[in-house]
């Protein structure tokens, strides 16, 4: 966290007190006005204190998230790049998890992905090849985001930079151990990602390229941004690829379960 904060443009935009405010809000699920930002710099700033404030009740940072991964949703943010977030341990749900309406936004899910850093090898990834050789496997997830603000508030990229890029929850499955070939390489480029309810009823559908044209390069951009800030992946670490489905509404009483079709062994 150190280097981040460091590079804040201004130590006053955003204040320690308008992140206490922030965060008070976020814990009681209360819908928020956050504190203006005018760059991604004041706002990553912002998502260091506010992590530094969730850490007491959440746990630690396990890993980090990219959130804006296609070009669409980064336009409609005024961004021409994803947006990084962190995630910490409470945040994530076992599979089965049940969920309700608890929060300050209008519930949100959607298909995610997750991926678990193999070692420290994966800071100096340079290719999809390289990429693939650093991480040790593939976790199905579901994320549950909380863009927190009230309705009435516009939120910017630098904004989604400082809400933690609408981190709130998840629920994570299975881990699928990754081989680091050309087949497996291929085949996470093309994944069906398909999103179903209890019925059987087709809720979403996306694929592997839609993170970035492929979920690695979701990785590379990830190990990029984290050591431009100082930040050293290690082993064990959880990297959330990007949202492979639109974000939905969920209904009372829905059951959702994603699976990810087209890896090497099924």
């Amino acid at each position: 966290a150190g280097p981040v904060a460091a590079a804040c443009p201004d130590p006053a935009q955003p204040s320690p007190a308008q992140i206490a405010d922030l965060a008070k809000d976020w814990t009681a699920k209360i819908p928020a006005t956050p504190p203006a930002v005018d760059d991604l710099a004041a706002g990553y700033c912002g998502q260091t204190m506010f992590i530094q404030r969730l850490a007491a009740e959440l746990g630690p940072v396990i890993g980090y998230k990219a959130a804006l991964t296609t070009k669409p949703a980064q336009e409609r943010f005024g961004l021409s790049q994803p947006v990084r977030g962190g995630l910490l341990k409470n945040m994530l749900l076992p599979d089965g998890a049940a969920g309700g309406r608890e929060l300050a936004a209008p519930p949100r899910w959607g298909a995610d992905m997750l991926v678990e850093v193999k070692g420290d090898e994966l800071n100096g990834a340079a290719t999809q090849e390289q990429a693939l050789a650093g991480l040790s496997a593939l976790i199905p997830f579901i994320e549950l985001p909380d863009f927190v603000v009230r309705p009435e508030v516009k939120v910017n990229g630098p904004t989604l930079a400082l809400i933690n890029a609408g981190a709130r929850a998840g629920v994570r499955g299975t881990p699928v151990p990754l081989s680091a070939d050309a087949a497996t390489l291929q085949a996470l480029g093309k994944l069906q990602i398909t999103a179903t309810d209890q019925t059987g009823a087709v809720l979403a559908q996306g694929t592997g390229a839609m993170a970035l044209g492929h979920p690695l390069n979701a990785v590379l951009w990830l190990v990029k941004e984290l050591n431009a800030a100082g930040i050293r992946l290690k082993a064990g670490d959880l990297l959330s690829l990007g949202s492979f489905s639109p974000l939905a509404a969920p209904k009372a009483g829905q059951t959702v379960a994603v699976r990810y079709e087209g890896l090497p062994g099924g």
